[in-house]
């Protein structure tokens, strides 16, 4: 018997998690639950995370979560209890099957059984943001070395696990050659472990594309957190509905299951809204405590309840559905088919008795590092970066010449176009031609442009790695 924490949510959330249980408990699932309450009446109570001290320590001490969409306040500086829980409870990987069930659900791809694997706690979604100057702002990117061993060890070993022949990474690293060049790096490394997988790669824009036209060629696609939440929409999406889509999200201790649409508001209440994604977001948690029989065995009676046309409103099409139902209905629909396994779709085979085994992140031994210059960002309100190059100038500090300034990441100077539209922040470089750069340099060029006028408003130190280059050029360059 397993001990579980239940969440029953906001909008339709409390409807599509009674008959979520109600299908466990008909199939035999050995849980038992302890239910706590997240979400909007939390937030309006005054607490801006949406979830209690208490809540927290029954969701800890049970590191198995279901949970049921929330709905979060609009303004008031209300935070994601979705983004919060996966970063304290160090969700790394999130998982979303999407498969087609063509030709009971309206899809262009019927062939379609893709699995995204999602790199769950940083990249931009670190939330790291700061208004730097009157006209920019900006958000970190941060990506890290455990972080991409990580979660592409995990799709490996997901691949592994399920029979799955081959994994895809998506990055922007054409582009973002430092954060997307270490997720692609690592991705090509941690392949090599692996060498009866098929690997390639895919520069995200194209990957999307190819997602869109032919998603049969994929099979399991890793990537960052950005590009994960968003493609995997897309891709349950183009499966037929977002509503019939589960998400699995693992970490090293705990894990939260969940669907990945929203609260819907709008239906709440009316016994309309389908239970589908919430029920398979149950069946991956199953799996992952090791019930796999009864998560086989829901997982082929809800395929046959979809094979026998019995479907709620948000996919009933009258040239294939043979009944409209309700939330409970359809619940009903699938205990009364449990034991049975689908005709034409496929049926699931979980095997038994096995476990994905995931290597624990070793910290490599330091590299040689050396400050070799500094970028000061600077707020100024002038449009010619020569005019700003000459009181740049004026910084004079031994041994550290302005290499160059960018406007956004475009070389303005030296030899800018005039038709580069300029902003009021600027990336002024700082090296030493003859060698190495030093802290104090730093804090004397920091010093001098305060007594100039100058607004320094961020440094970006310059490194190499040995010996390698470990900084953005300006584009351009």
């Amino acid at each position: 018997m397993t001990r579980i924490t239940i969440a029953k949510g906001d909008g339709i959330g409390p409807e599509i998690m009674e008959a979520t249980l109600k299908v466990l408990n008909a199939a035999g699932a050995a849980l038992e639950y302890d239910e706590i309450e997240v979400g909007e009446k939390v937030y309006l109570s005054g607490n801006t995370s949406g979830i209690s001290n208490e809540a927290w320590d029954i969701i800890r001490r049970n590191k198995v979560f279901l949970k049921s969409p929330i709905t979060t306040p609009q303004g008031g500086g209300y935070k994601s209890l979705n983004v919060t829980t996966r970063k304290f409870l160090g969700l790394y990987a999130n998982i979303r099957p999407c498969t087609s069930l063509h030709p009971f659900v309206q899809t262009k791809h019927p062939t379609m059984d893709l699995v995204i694997v999602r790199e769950n706690e940083e990249d931009l979604y670190a939330g790291i943001e700061h208004q730097q100057t009157d006209e920019v702002i900006q958000c970190l990117k941060l990506i890290s070395r455990p972080g991409c061993e990580k979660i592409v060890r995990y799709a490996f070993e997901y691949a592994k696990q399920y029979g799955r022949k081959k994994v895809t990474c998506f990055s922007k690293d054409n582009i973002m050659k430092q954060t997307d060049g270490l997720f692609h790096q690592v991705f090509n490394e941690i392949a090599l472990e692996y060498p009866e997988i098929e690997t390639e790669h895919w520069i995200i824009d194209i990957g999307a594309a190819l997602i869109a036209d032919s998603p049969e060629r994929f099979d399991v696609i890793v990537m960052a957190n950005l590009y994960g939440d968003i493609v995997s929409d897309i891709a349950a999406q183009i499966t037929g509905s977002v509503g019939l889509a589960g998400s699995a999200n693992i970490g090293e201790e705990c894990a939260m299951f969940e669907a990945i649409h929203g609260s819907a508001p709008m239906i709440a209440g009316q016994n309309i809204a389908n239970p589908s994604g919430l029920l398979q977001g149950a069946i991956q948690m199953l799996a992952h405590i090791g019930q796999v029989e009864i998560a086989e065995t829901i997982q082929n009676a809800w395929l046959t309840t979809i094979e026998q046309g019995i479907h709620t409103a948000d996919i009933y099409n009258e040239s294939v559905s043979t009944k409209k139902v309700g939330t409970q209905e359809f619940a009903d629909a699938v205990i009364d088919n449990l034991g049975k396994k689908p005709g034409e779709l496929k049926a699931v085979i979980y095997e038994k008795g096995s476990s994905m085994v995931l290597k624990k992140y070793e910290r490599k031994p330091a590299r040689n590092k050396e400050l070799v210059g500094v970028d000061l960002f600077i707020h100024w309100a002038g449009t010619n970066p020569n005019e700003l190059a000459d009181k740049i100038h004026q910084l004079t500090v031994e041994s550290a010449e302005l290499s160059m300034i960018t406007n956004r990441g475009i070389k303005v100077y030296p030899d800018g176009f005039p038709e580069t539209f300029c902003t009021d922040h600027w990336r002024c470089r700082f090296k030493n031609p003859n060698g190495l750069f030093t802290k104090k340099q730093i804090m004397d060029l920091m010093g001098n442009a305060e007594e100039l006028g100058l607004d320094v408003i961020k440094t970006e130190n310059l490194y190499h790695f040995d010996g390698k280059p470990a900084f953005s050029l300006g584009q351009g360059q």
